[in-house]
């Protein structure tokens, strides 16, 4: 990663586009995101801020993030302070961290108000903050430290707003062309503010003419912004990082970048927070009906004997004459042994030769019927356990808007407790993923159970083309055409393969058939199909080509 001070710079130089820009809206996600609705240029933007240790950013977003049902506190304070407002002025402080930005707007009473909103993007100590333009005291900040926390800056409402202590170092922004030092990257990191690790090697690997026109690149917006696979890490910037092995991988603009390097990422963290919960419980249960289910098949080797006590009592009732009360085994020959083998059977000295016949027959009979039920209770529990990691699966795939109807499945099945009418909420509405094909043709996905049903048996239509990954768990996938194209096909299987169990796989075949092909068999559970008259396709599932077809 890289956003540093340089990168700063950039995202500033890309953001002075919302300057006059009103603020039509204010939503906060979650108790780490904030976002604002901005008309600016004639067009409508959205501005995301993030203070997540791991996510911490700030940049124009393309994506769609739901919203709780009611706003956290400090949306209300952020409403009620700027929301209606007009963005005077977006800048960087120095060469650090921090983008503010001067809003205009109106009291309570309708006079003229100045606000401040400051973005401070460092890691895990990352805060916004809302400041009275003219006293600079916080009004309310996403991150309270109260002295006890941090004696040097106490982030709390009524307190005056002091930035985040500087670094002795040079602004890498006031450097003249025929000025540049030659340094390793140790030497840039040390001398210049806000050069990150990434950055400082690119610059080392410069000359200094190169180098200078690589820092100017950045107040500028950057040359050509994208990312780059290093090992394991995603590592981005708004310029070009030549000293790499790996391939530069062009974006659109910052914004764009950022969703894509950030998003999946975030979207995980999102539906952590909400399904926490749930991923405990499915843990929890998974456990016990693997134990249950271990127990099952140690009933089930002892049940299979049965054969054995059928045979004994037989072999005993056609030997009766060399019997006598008293004893407790008999040697016969067992005739069911191609060898003719003699076999030793223990007897019940207390019973009769007849009685220990009987007896044997008796287990016969009581394990059959136990072989059974074990047989029933196997085949529930491997249910049972199948449905469960398809529901764990759902809900490692799910985004945060799936959460709810995940809960409510689980509760109709009666594996949650139902809420109490003062806690139900109203019925969430099915809202299926909406994707279209290169060539515009409509596609629906289901990411759960009750999407799955809902976009195979209500939304599509019979002469519709259905996709599933075949023998792996995964989406309902309709095509909304009865002749698709050969192209189409593909992509749809694509996403059926994306939205499956075998993500992280190559060549996953994909099973297509007519919507009038697929059946659900009375009584199993949601998202349970069968279907026939199938074709196959082998694609690989590709996380750039699904974000291509997102509506």
């Amino acid at each position: 990663m890289a956003f540093d001070g340089l990168f700063t710079a950039a995202i500033t130089k890309e953001l002075h586009q919302l300057q006059t820009g009103r603020i039509t809206k204010v939503h906060q996600p979650n108790a780490q995101e904030l976002m604002l609705h901005i008309r600016a240029g004639g067009k409508n933007h959205k501005l995301l801020f993030s203070i997540h240790p791991s996510y911490a950013r700030i940049h124009l977003t393309y994506e769609s993030i739901d919203n709780p049902a009611s706003p956290p506190m400090f949306c209300m304070m952020m409403r009620k302070h700027i929301e209606g407002g007009f963005i005077e002025k977006v800048e960087q402080i120095e060469a650090d961290r921090i983008i503010q930005l001067t809003i205009r707007s109106k009291d309570e009473i309708g006079d003229d108000t100045s606000r401040i909103l400051i973005m401070e993007v460092m890691g895990r100590h990352s805060n916004l903050t809302l400041v009275n333009g003219d006293t600079f005291k916080i009004i309310e900040t996403m991150k309270h430290l109260p002295p006890s926390m941090n004696s040097y800056r106490t982030m709390m409402p009524g307190q005056d707003y002091i930035y985040p202590p500087k670094q002795d170092k040079e602004n890498p922004f006031l450097l003249t062309k025929d000025a540049v030092p030659t340094l390793d990257a140790d030497g840039w990191m040390a001398t210049y503010q806000g050069v990150s690790k990434i950055h400082a090697e690119e610059l080392a690997s410069l000359s200094p003419s190169d180098a200078f026109d690589f820092v100017m690149s950045f107040s500028s917006g950057g040359s050509q912004p994208g990312s780059a696979e290093v090992g394991s890490k995603t590592v981005f910037s708004a310029s070009p990082l030549s000293h790499l092995d790996s391939s530069w991988v062009a974006a659109e603009s910052l914004g764009h970048l950022l969703d894509r390097v950030y998003y999946q990422k975030a979207e995980r963290d999102r539906v952590k927070q909400q399904a926490g919960d749930l991923e405990r419980w499915l843990i929890n249960e998974r456990k016990k009906l693997t134990t249950k289910l271990k127990k099952l098949k140690t009933d089930m080797t002892r049940a299979e004997n049965l054969q054995e006590y059928q045979k004994h009592g037989e072999l005993l009732m056609g030997n009766l004459h060399a019997m006598t009360k008293g004893m407790k085994e008999v040697e016969v020959i067992d005739y069911y042994d191609e060898n003719q083998a003699m076999l030793t059977i223990a007897l019940d000295p207390k019973k009769s030769p007849s009685q220990n016949a009987q007896s044997y027959f008796h287990r016969y009979t009581k394990a059959k019927t136990a072989l059974h039920e074990v047989q029933v209770q196997l085949d529930k529990t491997t249910e049972e356990l199948t449905y469960l990691d398809e529901i764990m699966r759902q809900l490692e795939q799910a985004s945060p808007s799936d959460i709810e109807e995940i809960r409510e499945e689980l509760m109709e099945q009666g594996y949650l407790k139902k809420r109490s009418k003062a806690k139900a909420r109203k019925e969430v509405k099915i809202k299926p993923e909406s994707y279209r094909s290169s060539d515009g043709t409509s596609i629906s996905v289901g990411k759960n159970n009750k999407q799955n049903d809902y976009v195979t048996f209500k939304l599509a239509k019979r002469t519709d083309t259905w996709l599933h990954t075949k023998d792996i768990p995964g989406s309902h996938v309709v095509i909304h055409d009865a002749d698709p194209s050969e192209q189409t096909i593909l992509e749809a299987a694509t996403l059926a393969a994306y939205f499956s169990k075998a993500r992280e796989s190559s060549s996953v075949p994909v099973d297509y058939t007519e919507v009038r092909h697929v059946k659900k068999p009375n009584g199993s559970k949601p998202g349970f199909v069968i279907y026939f008259e199938q074709k196959t396709v082998y694609v690989t599932p590709d996380q750039e080509t699904i974000r291509g077809m997102q509506k």
